[in-house]
């Protein structure tokens, strides 16, 4: 334990020395926490229309002023016919046309029918399909507007009324950053166990200490301890702020324990830093060392259910996320600080994250290799 206990003062005063990692510490948590749940966000907004207007009457009118004012639309362009409109969508000046045809009002009168068309720059699909939801919905509740004012008289109207009422839990006011804070937690612990660890051996190989510790009767498990403990501590440091940013910034308290919110954090913490500590053993400098755990953790991090949901993704690539530590942080995250789901509800995503932090730094210590 003394050899320990030496290791381990070494490594805290190696760390604070290094004034890169301690602005890494106070800097990283602030800078994920304020600038990525707003720019991380699944709603799309400004999204620039053009109309076509073709026949020019009262109903058109009303649906322009529902798409003008609309929080969703930008209206960039105004033209008389398609074809000038489509001009600025091959120049991307617009995302989407809203083509009103002629005779739309009075088909919608005398026929109950009428046909509205739009085109949408499919180059970014995301906001072009969006867009034409968004514009769609629009005009539907435009529709049902209209043809409940033809009724004057709702007791006596064939159209049934289904009245909807909606609560929603654990997000009352659907706010996306309130979704994404505890994501980005997850992403925050990620980066300090993988990126951080990952260059601590090999900083030693590359400055020549390494030699020197591997002629003295330090155990290699010591060693790894050693090299583990230290940002292990420093990781736990960090939730600390983060969940302090998150309160300031967004009034988020954890609803679930926060025991068992730090409790699975240690334990993650051990299964990212064995991968850390085992890319560290393979790799010879910090540059490879960086490029190996950049490349682990951008498929780590993307496959994890933070932007996408999980549900959504193709079939391979779930499997790959039930293989996927940072799955399992993420949704612990949610679970404990949205949710305030019960202890027994994460145990099984502690079982498989603490089978990751023991095959991930059995490995570090085997590979580690020791010369005596």
């Amino acid at each position: 334990m003394r050899t320990l206990s030496f290791l381990l003062q070494k490594e805290f005063k190696q760390i604070f020395r290094d004034p890169a990692i301690l602005r890494l510490i106070f800097i990283m948590p602030i800078i994920q926490l304020l600038l990525l749940p707003w720019a991380a966000d699944y709603e799309i907004k400004n999204i620039d229309v053009a109309i076509v207007d073709l026949d020019r009457s009262v109903y058109s009118q009303r649906l322009i002023d529902k798409i003008q004012y609309s929080s969703y639309f930008k209206l960039q362009v105004f033209e008389l016919s398609y074809k000038d409109a489509m001009a600025y969508i091959e120049d991307e000046t617009v995302d989407l046309i809203l083509e009103i045809p002629k005779d739309f009002e009075r088909d919608l009168t005398r026929e109950d029918a009428s046909t509205v068309f739009i085109a949408v720059n499919a180059i970014n699909g995301t906001m072009g399909n969006l867009g034409a939801a968004y514009a769609g919905q629009i005009i539907r509740r435009l529709n049902q507007n209209i043809r409940m004012e033809w009724f004057q008289m709702p007791r006596f109207s064939p159209i049934k009324q289904i009245s909807v009422t909606e609560r929603h839990w654990f997000n009352p006011t659907m706010n996306y950053q309130v979704f994404m804070v505890p994501g980005i937690l997850a992403i925050l612990l990620t980066m300090v166990g993988g990126f951080l660890t990952s260059l601590n051996i090999v900083k030693e190989k590359e400055i020549g200490t390494i030699e020197q510790i591997n002629v003295t009767p330090i155990k290699k498990h010591h060693f790894i301890l050693g090299k583990l403990i230290p940002f292990w501590v420093l990781g736990l440091f960090m939730l600390t702020i983060g969940l302090i940013i998150s309160f300031i910034a967004y009034g988020i308290i954890p609803a679930g324990s926060i025991l068992m919110l730090y409790g699975f954090s240690a334990l993650y913490l051990l299964a990212v830093m064995g991968l850390g500590l085992f890319i560290s053993t393979i790799t010879e400098t910090q540059q490879q060392a960086l490029l190996v755990s950049f490349f682990f953790m951008l498929i780590a991090i993307l496959l994890s259910g933070l932007y996408t949901p999980i549900d959504s993704m193709p079939r391979w690539a779930q499997w790959i996320a039930m293989g996927n530590p940072v799955t399992y942080m993420v949704e612990v995250m949610r679970m404990l600080v949205l949710k305030g789901s019960a202890s027994y509800h994460v145990y099984f995503h502690m079982g498989v994250v603490f089978i990751f932090a023991l095959i991930l730094n059995s490995l570090a210590v085997w590979n580690y290799r020791k010369s005596s």
